[in-house]
């Protein structure tokens, strides 16, 4: 947990109240619609998706919850008008202290979800909120605000990049229910969210890895598809109590729209203007059910979620946007010989605008440590199949946007050296490595955490497969690698950096036993990763 010199925290809330910022002062109102439902009544109760918290600054977050009585059906259940909520922040979990409280309008347009932007609250400290609505009340999340930047601070814990590939098919959500009694302060989800594809029930039949529950319907295409998938896995327990037990910050990769889509093109050769008009689905269903600030609500088929967040003088964050802006993978997004066309000068993962805004934050950062938190592998990762010659990597990921890959880590290497670690997902293992210019035994830049996946892969095959003595093998920077279920948690202190690989022996039940893979620390200054 944050640990802030308590001198500057009062120093800083003297200033706030100076200013007239006081904890109590409740947001200004909305305008009514005059259709506006304040007293509804709902067939069952309308919390059924829980509350969520979310992209915390130093003097508040954003307070989620969707209603919807009857999740499942197109509409949640709801009545097509807009709805009054009403909204509490407290200093503590029985509320006995509110210090805000206000109303909010839950619109059909946004499938009756309410997204609050709580400020004036003091830095540093948890603080718990709560919904009601039509004599119905939510359950009680608990947010917290983030330090002031360039405040001493000496510690800051976060599980990293712990949702990622949440397949709602292929397993319980065990991991979620140890991540909500972690002592954390926030969560990272680095995307797929949800996945996009039919219920696969009947193909899965005496498959080698049996569902354990079904998606509902067919691939999803329409506004009202993405919702009801939205909902169908919001109303897992474990996810919720996650979602309750701290603020996240998130970030979708490919699944909540389409398997590897790259900017304008998807995967089944869609005319760049019909996949754009899906798009504009997706994200809109994105930003309904995600903790997210009207910043981030789409503008068509476009949103903004690249943004930084600073942890008083220990760490600044940036959480980038692999998939809007990057070229469309080459040698037809297979795993391939890295050939000429991965390392053109004019394709990018990125894009110019937010390579530029990340190399200018990593520049003017003070902080003792950054953080790049991302999507996809930023290590470059060679592999052998049987029987075939040539090494082979992954073209969507950075392995085949090399030009991107090198600017980022010459930049980390003269501008921001041994200060800089990196956190990503996607792959479905638990991947912890050093990175390196190219390929062999270069000189170590920095190193990542890739997080394994929630539930995608089912319960996997651990380390006695073919790819990962293959991977172990050929990349000597590679330091753990492993095909289970669990997600990573970074202990960050002034010095030291240390994060443990958590994994599940299974996900088919839900009494999966969590342990401890392997724990690596890097110390600041010295780049690479040791042994705990």
């Amino acid at each position: 947990m944050y640990e802030v010199d308590r001198r500057y925290l009062l120093s800083a809330l003297g200033s706030l109240t100076a200013a007239g910022v006081l904890p109590w002062r409740a947001s200004a109102a909305e305008v009514r619609p005059r259709n506006l439902i304040e007293a509804p009544r709902f067939p069952t109760p309308p919390f059924t998706l829980g509350v969520a918290a979310g992209d915390p600054d130093a003097t508040g977050f954003v307070i989620w919850t969707r209603l919807a009585p009857l999740p499942l059906q197109p509409d949640g259940g709801m009545m097509m008008a807009p709805v009054l909520v009403a909204w509490e922040v407290a200093a503590d979990p029985d509320f006995r202290q509110v210090l805000q409280r206000g109303e909010a309008i839950a619109h059909p347009e946004l499938a009756h979800s309410v997204h609050v932007e709580v400020a004036g609250l003091a830095p540093a400290r948890p603080y718990w909120y709560r919904f009601t609505c039509g004599g119905e009340r939510s359950g009680t999340g608990r947010g917290a605000t983030l330090p002031p930047p360039g405040a001493p601070l000496d510690r800051v814990r976060f599980a990293v990049a712990v949702a990622g590939c949440q397949h709602y098919e292929e397993g319980y959500y065990t991991a979620w229910r140890h991540i909500a009694a972690e002592p954390i302060d926030f969560v990272f989800h680095y995307g797929d969210y949800i996945y996009e594809g039919p219920d696969r029930g009947e193909q899965a039949r005496g498959a080698k890895k049996p569902l354990v529950r079904r998606h509902l319907g067919h691939e999803i295409y329409s506004i009202g598809d993405y919702r009801q998938r939205y909902a169908q896995y919001k109303s897992d327990p474990d996810l919720q109590a996650a979602h309750a037990a701290a603020p996240w910050f998130v970030s979708f990769d490919d699944h909540e729209i389409d398997n590897n889509w790259a900017g304008d093109i998807d995967q089944d050769n869609t005319t760049p203007e019909v996949f754009r008009t899906r798009r504009a689905m997706a994200m809109q269903a994105y930003y309904e059910h995600m903790p997210l600030r009207r910043s981030s609500m789409p503008d068509g088929s476009h949103m903004q979620m690249y943004r930084g967040a600073r942890f008083g003088d220990l760490m600044d964050a940036f959480f980038l946007d692999t998939r809007q802006y990057r070229s469309d993978q080459v040698y037809g997004d297979r795993d391939a010989p890295q050939g000429p066309e991965a390392f053109a000068t004019d394709r990018s993962i990125t894009g110019a605008p937010q390579e530029a805004w990340l190399f200018k934050g990593l520049d003017r950062s003070k902080a003792r440590w950054n953080l790049i938190a991302q999507q996809v592998c930023l290590m470059n990762l060679g592999y052998h199949k049987a029987g075939q010659p040539e090494q082979l990597v992954s073209m969507d990921q950075w392995s085949g946007y090399m030009n991107s890959r090198r600017r980022l880590l010459a930049h980390i290497d003269t501008r921001c050296p041994g200060n800089v670690m990196t956190v990503s997902g996607d792959a479905h293992r638990h991947y912890a490595g050093d990175l390196i210019q190219d390929h062999g035994n270069g000189k170590i830049i920095s190193s990542e955490y890739l997080a394994t996946s929630i539930s995608s892969g089912a319960d996997g095959v651990g380390e006695d497969d073919d790819y990962t003595r293959s991977s172990r093998t050929e990349n000597p920077h590679l330091k753990a690698l492993t095909d289970r279920r669990g997600y990573v948690l970074c202990d960050v202190d002034r010095d030291l950096w240390r994060g443990d690989l958590k994994v599940l022996d299974t996900i088919a039940t839900r009494d999966g036993t969590l342990s401890t893979h392997t724990t690596f620390v890097t110390e600041r200054g010295k780049p690479g990763l040791q042994s705990a």
